[in-house]
């Protein structure tokens, strides 16, 4: 397969998740991504801080964490803190495309990580940063994490049942979509630079990339003071019935966003009473008698099993089950389309992972594991023109 980003190369001084994601996406697309980790001392600790993640872990102690933001990555443990290690980067970055990084707001300068720093070994070349609160205001210094913006970014407020506590998503979804937001603003840039031969630096954060997301939500607040508060069965905020319902075995969600969907809905359920119901006749109508209709729907739905509904309404109107992750991850449907896939690593083979989610001219893109720690140091600095006793001394050093 022909990949898109083959040729480019991308440098990334990261670490846990949103970056490594972000950058993912790029090796996963072809790019050549290097990814820049503490060296170990004394035989112990280095790495990406990913590694040690638990609770499951390869036979050497690299976790399965891990190989879930870093697949068809190269490793090059690199001190740059050092003198030398910070020549070794700026040779490597003077024959990269992109310099990328996902440090706390006041490093990148200090380490040399911004285009500032480097435009004049490389003109060209894209400084991607993605912080927990931004480079340029107070907030700079602070460490910052996924379940922090969702908490200050009113996600935790919407989540959960009407009157109970505060609840986050039960991903770390903020860090996914500020990796994927970085990726979009480091491509849109080098393309750019491309075009013109002259890079820049480009930022995102995650509180930002967390209010982002609150979307229309935000603007019905900002414009109209309606402050969008928690349904009960996780509802749409304006369209009825669009929620969770009860199945006779479980859960399932059904979603009449459109009107077409409700008459949809009654006609293959054989209940014409409730189409002829002036208290359900419009959407405005369903909403203000929601709490009724949800027990009259429940009261229907739960005659039957899940798959009973599945084979009466799919292709007809939105709905599908509510699965416990497992059974999501063990659906059949998800070889049909391929997003599963696997993987041999030195510590394991056939990892299972997930694919991308991808696909350049219907095929999936290719996948290989994540990288040991400073697999590729040897070849990448052999690359850069360092012969076996400079790299020698340079692990002596500590340095790699």
């Amino acid at each position: 397969m022909h990949l898109p980003l083959a040729g480019f190369r991308v440098v990334s001084a990261e670490q846990y998740g949103a970056g490594p994601y972000g950058t993912m996406h790029l090796a996963q697309l072809g790019a050549e991504v290097i990814k820049i980790e503490p060296p170990r001392i004394d035989g112990k600790g280095g790495g990406d801080t990913a590694r040690a993640v638990g609770p499951h872990f390869l036979s050497k102690g690299e976790s399965l964490y891990f190989q879930s933001f870093n697949l068809n990555k190269r490793s090059l443990t690199l001190d740059l803190r050092s003198e030398e290690g910070q020549q070794i980067f700026r040779d490597l970055a003077a024959k990269s495309h992109v310099v990328a990084n996902n440090m706390r707001g006041d490093l990148p300068e200090k380490m040399g990580l911004n285009y500032e720093a480097l435009k004049d070994i490389n003109p060209a070349i894209i400084c991607a940063h993605l912080s927990a609160y931004g480079r340029d205001n107070e907030r700079a210094k602070w460490p910052g994490y996924d379940y922090l913006m969702q908490a200050e970014a009113g996600y935790c407020s919407l989540t959960g049942e009407p009157g109970g506590e505060p609840q986050r998503m039960g991903l770390s979804m903020v860090d996914f979509m500020t990796g994927t937001i970085f990726s979009i603003g480091l491509l849109a840039t080098l393309l750019d630079a491309q075009r013109t031969g002259k890079g820049r630096d480009v930022d995102t954060d995650l509180l930002s990339a967390a209010v982002h997301q609150t979307s229309y939500p935000a603007l019905w607040y900002m414009n109209e003071g309606d402050e969008t508060a928690r349904t009960p069965r996780s509802a749409h905020p304006t369209a009825t019935p669009s929620q969770m319902f009860k199945a006779s075995d479980g859960w399932m969600f059904v979603m009449c966003q459109l009107p077409k969907f409700w008459d949809i809905l009654v006609d293959r359920m054989g209940r014409e009473d409730l189409r002829g119901d002036p208290r359900f006749a419009s959407n405005a109508d369903r909403l203000a008698h929601r709490g009724l209709l949800t027990q009259l729907l429940d009261d229907e739905f739960s005659k039957q099993p899940m798959s009973h509904w599945q084979d009466l309404l799919a292709g007809y109107v939105p709905v599908a089950p509510v699965y416990e992750l497992g059974d999501a991850l063990d659906n059949p449907w998800l070889e049909t389309i391929g997003m599963r896939d696997s993987v041999d690593h030195p510590d394991r083979e056939n990892i299972q992972i997930l694919a991308s989610p991808i696909k350049l001219d219907g095929k999936r893109l290719p996948n290989r594991a994540a990288p040991l720690l400073g697999a590729d140091s040897d070849a990448i600095l052999g690359d850069l023109g360092y012969d076996e006793a400079a790299i020698a001394k340079l692990r002596a050093g500590g340095i790699i």
